[in-house]
């Protein structure tokens, strides 16, 4: 019996224990080699590239297929009022988490940085944003990562004009869901790997990052990535019991390691996303609910970037002397953090709008965003990696809205009289 455990334990925790190591692996050459380490970024890169390669058709074929294979079309609205609802609790519970957070350690105390010399930012807007976060001038643009919320939008569209048609549209639905597998398929062939690729990735990236992480940026650090380790093991943890009791949090953490470390390693929802949709499948999470709500977090559920926010803000305070108290800048700090969440994009890099976002609305001098964007940077990777889990529990939660608080009890037995 106990080698049965033990082997069941390796067997499904075999590939995060590899990833993890290989992660550790080239931590350490990183920490050894410095910026040299910078020499594997090309191994990390082709990983990184196979992903953003596989994630447009694989977002469009797996939400279109989903939605035109939707017999019931009330559905699909209590799918995206549910996830909506999800995406903005979860969001302002992380907010929250942080403000107190920040209120009791204050990431800037002691900081001393000089303030850089930086060009006048340009004021947003916001109307024209909100056009170019939605649509897209050419359909050639479509096919690109770099618009995905006009991606995602255009597949529902697809895939419910191919529902409208009736019985003519059901051999392209079959056709959608025969190529949805295939894609997965491609995705757990191009997982074999990531070990190799994650590793020189985060060689690289250590490498590179390691003096900031000890300079002037590693109080805001040392405040931040342990919340993140926390609030993915503690606030996820209790999500996850409301997905699906004591089931549900099992199923959750036995599933999740292998997206929580690519996230971390790539800095990437968009390209965790191919993995993220094959975890949530072995959690049991119904398909067209994992189809919508995974790409759409993807690009708009963010509780990383919520923590992130809020640490920004708190730390810009400290950098210019102002007090981070009292209720009108608590509310405009979650306000602008949720914000934030919405309009980031699932790439690299991709908060420098939320940034932008934060010292406008607050009035800090241009210099402040040099100093800004440098912690983001820096905080990335943990944030990611909430954003990217916090999509795969928001979708359990969203099944356990739809489907009943048994829905995890339901899937696990049918799986055992299957066997």
């Amino acid at each position: 019996m106990e080698n049965a455990e033990k082997k069941s334990f390796w067997q499904y925790y075999k590939f995060p224990i590899i990833l993890l190591s290989s992660i550790i692996l080239g931590s350490i050459i990183g920490l050894i080699m410095g910026e040299k380490a910078t020499i594997f970024q090309p191994l990390g890169d082709i990983f990184l590239n196979a992903m953003f390669t596989i994630v447009v058709p694989l977002v469009f074929i797996t939400i279109s297929s989903s939605v035109a294979s939707m017999a019931d079309r009330k559905r699909l609205g209590k799918i995206i009022g549910t996830m909506l609802l999800v995406f903005i609790i979860t969001g302002l519970i992380a907010s929250l988490i942080m403000i107190v957070m920040v209120n009791i350690f204050p990431p800037a105390k002691d900081v001393n940085i000089e303030i850089p010399k930086a060009e006048e930012i340009k004021p947003l807007n916001t109307g024209a944003q909100i056009v170019a976060a939605l649509t897209v001038t050419d359909f050639t643009e479509l096919i690109s990562r770099k618009n995905m919320l006009p991606l995602i939008i255009f597949s529902m569209f697809f895939g419910l004009c191919v529902s409208l048609i009736g019985e003519k549209g059901k051999k392209v639905a079959d056709a959608l869901n025969v190529l949805s597998e295939i894609f997965l398929k491609m995705v757990s062939i191009i997982m074999y790997y990531a070990p190799i690729g994650l590793g020189a990735y985060f060689a690289s990236l250590i490498g590179n990052f390691g003096p900031e992480l000890l300079g002037s940026y590693a109080r805001a650090m040392a405040v931040y990535y342990p919340i993140c380790i926390i609030y993915f093991f503690v606030a996820f943890f209790f999500y996850s019991y409301f997905a699906g009791g004591m089931p549900g949090v099992k199923n959750y953490f036995k599933n999740i390691f292998p997206v929580a470390i690519t996230s971390l390693a790539t800095q990437s929802s968009i390209a965790t996303l191919p993995v993220n949709l094959n975890s949530a499948k072995k959690m049991g999470v119904p398909k067209d609910i994992r189809d919508i709500v995974l790409p759409i977090g993807a690009t708009a559920h963010m509780d990383g970037t919520c923590l992130s926010s809020i640490l920004k803000i708190s730390f810009m305070f400290g950098v210019f002397n102002m007090p981070f108290k009292g209720i009108g800048t608590y509310v405009t700090a979650v306000v602008i953090s949720v914000l934030s969440g919405v309009v980031m994009s699932g790439v690299p890099g991709g908060g420098l709008i939320g940034e932008m976002l934060i010292v406008n609305m607050y009035g800090f001098p241009p210099e402040a965003f040099p100093i800004i964007a440098t912690i983001g940077y820096l905080v990335d990777p943990p944030a990611t990696m909430v954003n990217v889990t916090g999509d795969t529990v928001a979708s359990m939660m969203v099944t356990r809205v739809l489907e009943g608080k048994d829905w995890m009890v339901k899937k696990l037995t049918a799986n055992e009289d299957a066997k």
